[in-house]
């Protein structure tokens, strides 16, 4: 659903501004459009355990790679880990 002006006899720029936002925040396209912003599509189930198990898989190459010292320990989560 499009909204159209046009402007009028002696109409300034300003003016039509106004009026067109004035007509997209009554229409409600404003608010429908920042309520879908962020919408996702639900994951189904499968997709849900396979990144699951990589996220799981990732984090165990990570401990991993961090005790034989191939990856540096991150200062910002001991930090936290200790405070």
């Amino acid at each position: 659903m499009p909204i159209t002006l046009k402007r009028r006899d002696n109409e300034s720029n300003e003016r039509l501004i106004r009026r067109f936002s004035r007509r997209i925040q009554t229409s409600g396209l404003l608010l429908r459009a920042k309520r879908r912003q962020y919408f996702e599509q639900p994951k189904n189930s499968n997709r849900k355990k396979k990144d699951a198990l990589r996220r799981l898989l990732m984090r165990a190459r990570e401990d991993y790679l961090r005790k034989i010292g191939e990856l540096e320990e991150d200062t910002y989560t001991t930090r936290n880990k200790r405070g």
